[in-house]
C-alpha cells in the first residue's frame, strides 16, 4: 500500500485484508484535507500542531464506507442497466407477440436488420465510455437514460418497418453512452479487488433482466389487451425508464467525495482510498494521450477485445431468438415465453457467485476458461440432441456459462491496465471490438435453418470453447509478465511504494508493487 507523505512507512493492508481480520489499523496520511482538518481540530484543543501525525483510518470504518457505496451504487447503475437490457432485447418477445405480422417483417430480412441496426449505432458511437472521465457522470448517465427511454418507448407508436429502424437505431445511440461505461464509473469507488464482484452486481441484471422480460412479456402477452401485445410490451418496459432519469441525475454520484450520503468523515477516508489507488483523488477530467496510445499498442487490450467478442456472439443472440427457438422446439408461444425466464435466473446467481470467487480467489482467467466450457457444452447439446428435455437443459448451461463470462471480462480488463486513462481506453476497445459479435451472432440463426438451428448453434459452441482459450492464453502471458516484474523489483511487497498526493502513482497504477490479476 502506501502513504500520501514524503516520508517512508510500512503501507497497510487493503480493504480485503482488512475482512480478513487483520488486527493492525492502518495509518493513512492525508497531506492536504486531512492535515488540514487535524490543524483545525489541534486548533480547538489548545493549538497543538500535529500535522505529522498520521492521520488513522480504522478498518471497520473503511468497511462502512464500502457497505454504504454498496447499498447506493450498484443497484442504482444495475437498475439503469437492467432497465437498458430490457429495452434493448424485448424484440424478440415482439416478435412473437405480433409485430411480426403487423409490421410485415416476413419477407426478407427485415428482423435481422432490426436487430443489426442496434448494434451498428451502438458500435459507431462506442467512442461515448470517454465521456466518463469527461462529463459529471450524473449529468451524462441522465442523458443517456432519457434518450434510450424515449426511443424504446416510441417503438410502440410505429407503425412500418422504417419506423421501427429508427427506434432502434436511437436506441444503440444512447445506450452506447451508458453501459459500456459504468465498469469504468465503478473503478472510481472500488479498489482492485474489490472491482469484479460489484462489476457482477451491476451485469448480473442483464440475465435477470432477461428473466423479468419473460415473465412479463408471458403476462402481457397471455391478456386480451385493447392494443396489440406487443405494443403494450414496448409501453410497459419502456416507460419506466423515463422515469429513472431524474434519478440518475439527482442520485448517482459522480465520486465518493462529492456522495451526499456519505459523512465528511466518510468522504475524507473515500479520499484516502482514491489516493491509495492512483496517487490522486480527482479521477474526473482529462485524459492523457500518450496513455491512449499505449493502451492501443498493449496486446493484452486485445486479448480481452476478442474475447468479449467471442462472448457477444452467443450473448447478444440468445435472448432475442431464444423465444422462438423453444416455440419451435413444439411449446406455445405463451408457454416459449415464460419458460426462458429460468435459465436465465440460474445465469444471474452464478454471475454474482463467480465474480465473488474471482475477486477472493484473484484468479480471474481460470473462472473464464470454465465457464466457457460450460456455456459451450450447453450449445454443443442445443445443436447435436433432438429431445426437447436435453436441448432445454442445454439452454440452462449456455445461459450459465455467456453471462458470467462477461461479468469476470469486464473487471479483468480495468484490473490490468495501470492509469485511469488506459483503464477507459481498455474498455472502449474491448466495446469496440467486442459489439462487432452481435453483428455475427443476430445472422447466424436464418428461419430456413430452424427449428433447431444447428448451425447457429455451432457457431456460438465454438466461440464459447475459443473464448475459454483465449483466456487461458491470456493468463499465460500475464504470469510470464508477472515473473519479469519479480525480476525487475523482487517479490511484490519487497518495495515499499511512497504515494504522494497529486503525483498519479498508486497501488493500482503502474510502479514497484503493481502486479496483473491472473
Amino acid at each position: 500500500m502506501g502513504i500520501f507523505s514524503k516520508s517512508k512507512v510500512n503501507p497497510p493492508p487493503t480493504s480485503t485484508d482488512y475482512v480478513g481480520g487483520s488486527d493492525q489499523s492502518p495509518d493513512l496520511v492525508i497531506t492536504e484535507q486531512g492535515i488540514e482538518r487535524s490543524e483545525a481540530e489541534d486548533a480547538e484543543k489548545g493549538g497543538i500542531n500535529q500535522a505529522h501525525r498520521p492521520h488513522h483510518v480504522d478498518p471497520e470504518a473503511e468497511r462502512r464506507v464500502v457497505r454504504k457505496l454498496d447499498w447506493r451504487v450498484p443497484p442504482l447503475v444495475a437498475t439503469l442497466y437492467l432497465l437498458a437490457f430490457l429495452d434493448r432485447s424485448n424484440i424478440g418477445n415482439a416478435r412473437i407477440a405480433g409485430m411480426t405480422k403487423d409490421l410485415k417483417l416476413g419477407s426478407g430480412n427485415r428482423y435481422t436488420w432490426l436487430l443489426n441496426i442496434f448494434y451498428i449505432s451502438y458500435i459507431i458511437f462506442e467512442v461515448f465510455v470517454i465521456m466518463w472521465k469527461i462529463v459529471p457522470p450524473h449529468m451524462w448517465a441522465a442523458f443517456c437514460v432519457l434518450g434510450w427511454g424515449l426511443a424504446a418507448t416510441l417503438q410502440a407508436t410505429t407503425t412500418t418497418w422504417a419506423g421501427e429502424m429508427a427506434c432502434r437505431f436511437f436506441l444503440g445511440f444512447f445506450e452506447a453512452g451508458y453501459g459500456p461505461g459504468i465498469p469504468y464509473l465503478l473503478s472510481f469507488f472500488y479498489l482492485r479487488h474489490e472491482l469484479g464482484l460489484r462489476i457482477g452486481l451491476f451485469f448480473s441484471a442483464a440475465p435477470l433482466a432477461t428473466t423479468f422480460a419473460g415473465a412479463l412479456a408471458y403476462g402481457i402477452t397471455s391478456g386480451h389487451a385493447h392494443i396489440a401485445s406487443w405494443r403494450l410490451l414496448f409501453l410497459v418496459e419502456g416507460l419506466p425508464t423515463l422515469v429513472m432519469a431524474p434519478i440518475a441525475y439527482f442520485f448517482l454520484p459522480d465520486t465518493p467525495e462529492k456522495a451526499s450520503f456519505l459523512t465528511e468523515d466518510e468522504k475524507l477516508i473515500s479520499k484516502a482510498r482514491g489516493v491509495r489507488q492512483v496517487g490522486d483523488s480527482v479521477r474526473v477530467g482529462g485524459i492523457d494521450w500518450k496513455d491512449v496510445g499505449r493502451a492501443l499498442l498493449d496486446i493484452k487490450c486485445w486479448f480481452t477485445a476478442l474475447m468479449y467478442f467471442s462472448c457477444n456472439v452467443s450473448f447478444s443472440s440468445l435472448p432475442v431468438f431464444l423465444p422462438t427457438i423453444l416455440t419451435e422446439m413444439g411449446f406455445s408461444a405463451i408457454n416459449s415465453q415464460g419458460l426462458t425466464a429460468p435459465p436465465y435466473f440460474l445465469s444471474f446467481l452464478i454471475t454474482i457467485l463467480s465474480t465473488w470467487i474471482a475477486d477472493r480467489t484473484q484468479q480471474r482467467g481460470y473462472t473464464i476458461v470454465f465457464l466457457s466450457i460450460i456455456g459451450g457444452v450447453g450449445y454443443v447439446i442445443l445443436a447435436a440432441s433432438k429431445g426437447v428435455g436435453a436441448r432445454y437443459f442445454g439452454v440452462y448451461l449456455a445461459a450459465a456459462g455467456i453471462f458470467p463470462c462477461i461479468a469476470n471480462i469486464l473487471p479483468w480488463v480495468l484490473n490490468n491496465q495501470g492509469s485511469d486513462t488506459r483503464r477507459g481506453v481498455g474498455i472502449a476497445l474491448l466495446n469496440l471490438i467486442g459489439q462487432c459479435g452481435p453483428l455475427l451472432g443476430t445472422n447466424i440463426y436464418p428461419t430456413r435453418d430452424g427449428p433447431r438451428y444447428v448451425k447457429g448453434l455451432s457457431v456460438c459452441a465454438a466461440f464459447m470453447f475459443f473464448n475459454g482459450f483465449l483466456a487461458i492464453s491470456l493468463r499465460i502471458l500475464l504470469a510470464w509478465e508477472n515473473k519479469k516484474l519479480d525480476q525487475k523489483y523482487g517479490p511484490k511487497g519487497a518495495q515499499q511504494d511512497v504515494i504522494e498526493f497529486g503525483t498519479g502513482v498508486g497501488e493500482e497504477n503502474y510502479g514497484a508493487n503493481y502486479r496483473y490479476v491472473l
